[in-house]
C-alpha cells in the first residue's frame, strides 16, 4: 500500500517523508481490524483510511468492533459502519456492551473479550486509540490491543476532544478531497446524539484532516494521522 507515510528525521536535516508499502497479502487479501471503544470512534480517526484502503488494495476481511454502546447508540454504530464499509463480503461488525466510561473497572471483562477476539482474527493491520489519549476507555483499549496483538503491525488513530491530549504523529495517510467529504458526510448521517457536543462539527473534522495534511505535505492538502510505535522495514 502506497497510502503510509513515516516521518524520519536524516541527520541535521529537515524531517523527510518515507513511504511504507503493505508487502503482499496473505491468502487472498488482507485482513483488517478495527478497534472502537464508542460508536464514532473509528469513524472519526481511521474511515477516511479505511475507505482508501477498501478502493486501492484487495481486502478479504475487516473486523469492526464496537465495545460500547445504549441501544440507540448501538443503531448509530450500525449505521457508521455500513456507510464505510458497505455490505461487501468478509465484513463482520462486532458490538459489546460494557458501561461508556467505565472501562478501566471493566478491565477482565473487557480483557475476556480480546483474548475471544485474538481466537478469531489473524489481522495484518490493526486500527486502535492513541495510547496517551486522555479518555480512560480510549486508553484501555489501546494498552489491551498491545497486549493481544503482539506480533501486528498496529496503528494508533487520533481523536480530538476537550482534554486537549493530541500528540505528534509519526504515520499519515493522505486522503483524496472526494474521501474527505464522504467522510464529513458520513459522521453528520450516522451521529445523530452527538449534533449538540460543541466538537462534533464539520469544522472540526477537516480542521483535524486539513493540518495533518500540511504535515504530510499531501497533494490534496488532507491526511489523516497515526501513531506507529514499532515498525519493521
Amino acid at each position: 500500500m502506497g497510502a503510509v507515510e513515516a516521518t524520519g528525521q536524516s541527520a541535521g536535516r529537515r524531517a523527510v517523508m518515507l513511504p511504507l508499502k503493505l508487502g503482499p497479502p496473505r491468502r487472498g487479501g488482507y485482513e483488517i481490524l478495527c478497534l472502537g471503544a464508542h460508536s464514532d470512534d473509528l469513524e472519526i480517526g481511521c474511515s477516511g483510511t479505511v475507505l482508501r484502503l477498501l478502493s486501492e488494495v484487495r481486502i478479504a476481511r475487516v473486523t469492526w468492533v464496537v465495545l460500547s454502546g445504549n441501544p440507540q447508540r448501538a443503531r448509530e454504530a450500525r449505521a457508521g459502519a455500513r456507510r464505510v464499509l458497505g455490505r461487501r463480503p468478509g465484513v463482520r461488525l462486532l458490538q459489546q456492551t460494557f458501561r461508556d466510561g467505565y472501562f478501566p473497572y471493566l478491565g477482565a471483562q473487557v480483557k475476556d473479550f480480546f483474548e475471544t477476539l485474538k481466537r478469531e482474527v489473524s489481522p495484518d493491520v490493526v486500527f486502535t486509540h492513541y495510547r496517551e489519549d486522555r479518555h480512560q476507555d480510549h486508553r484501555l483499549v489501546s494498552d489491551l490491543t498491545y497486549n493481544t496483538f503482539r506480533n501486528h503491525l498496529v496503528l494508533e488513530y487520533e481523536i480530538f476532544k476537550v482534554d486537549g491530549d493530541l500528540g505528534r504523529p509519526n504515520t499519515y495517510v493522505p486522503l483524496s478531497a472526494a474521501t474527505v467529504r464522504r467522510k464529513v458526510a458520513l459522521l453528520e448521517a450516522s451521529f445523530g446524539t452527538q449534533r449538540d457536543r460543541r466538537w462534533f462539527s464539520e469544522e472540526a473534522f477537516r480542521a483535524l484532516l486539513r493540518l495533518r495534511g500540511i504535515e504530510a505535505g499531501a497533494e490534496s492538502g488532507y491526511a489523516e494521522a497515526f501513531y506507529g510505535r514499532k515498525l519493521v522495514l
